[in-house]
């Protein structure tokens, strides 16, 4: 019979630095392997965290900016459409002022609902302003109720029929509002700083 035929694997020898005896491997491993590994698992680590850091701000600077963005737009939304009904009358109209009060951080506009002739009832009166705390407040005749919180900048130009500057209310034929936002309900801190500033120019359909 022939003999067998040799094997073509051979054995790995693994090495056990906690191996006890003569005949240990503790020396295949040195200190200066260990920190080398040490050093590229904290690498590794440090980059993961901020990567993490950045991915982090970056979320909380989206969800912020989106939130400004949305309220700046919503309010200046309700703005104009107040001051499109501007001069409104319901019948006819005695010839009053769409817009009795502009002030660069101020308006307040004029309706007659009721054609009596007299700006009087609810609702005949609106006033757009912002207050000492950053909140944009509408008065329509039951209070100055908030619009948006988180106001930085509020301001307003007045416009004639011919687009040059306006200095008496009654003049008023366009506005432009502009007005600056930032996120303000739970904002994370790594967003502060983020703001929106939308601007608008509104004619009024009853001038």
């Amino acid at each position: 019979m022939r003999g067998a035929a040799p094997s073509r694997f051979v054995a790995s020898r693994t090495s056990d630095i906690d191996a006890a005896g003569a005949g240990d491997d503790r020396g295949h491993v040195s200190l200066v392997e260990l920190l080398v590994s040490l050093a590229l698992v904290g690498g590794v680590l440090t980059a993961t965290m901020l990567a993490l850091d950045q991915m982090e701000r970056a979320h909380a600077t989206g969800v912020a900016r989106m939130e400004s963005q949305q309220t700046a737009r919503i309010a200046l939304e309700r703005l104009a459409h107040d001051v499109r009904r501007a001069g409104f009358a319901n019948g006819p109209s005695a010839g009053f002022a769409a817009v009795s009060i502009a002030d660069p951080g101020q308006i307040q506009l004029q309706l007659d609902l009721n054609s009596d002739g007299v700006i009087a009832g609810p609702g005949e009166t609106i006033t757009w302003h912002l207050d000492g705390s950053g909140i944009l407040r509408r008065n329509a005749g039951g209070g100055a109720q908030p619009i948006v919180n988180g106001v930085r900048a509020f301001s307003l130009d007045y416009f004639d029929g011919t687009d040059a500057p306006a200095g008496d209310p009654a003049a008023v034929r366009s506005v432009v509002a502009s007005l600056t936002t930032a996120a303000w309900s739970g904002t994370s801190e790594l967003a502060a700083g983020v703001s929106t500033t939308v601007q608008t120019r509104v004619r009024l359909r009853n001038r």
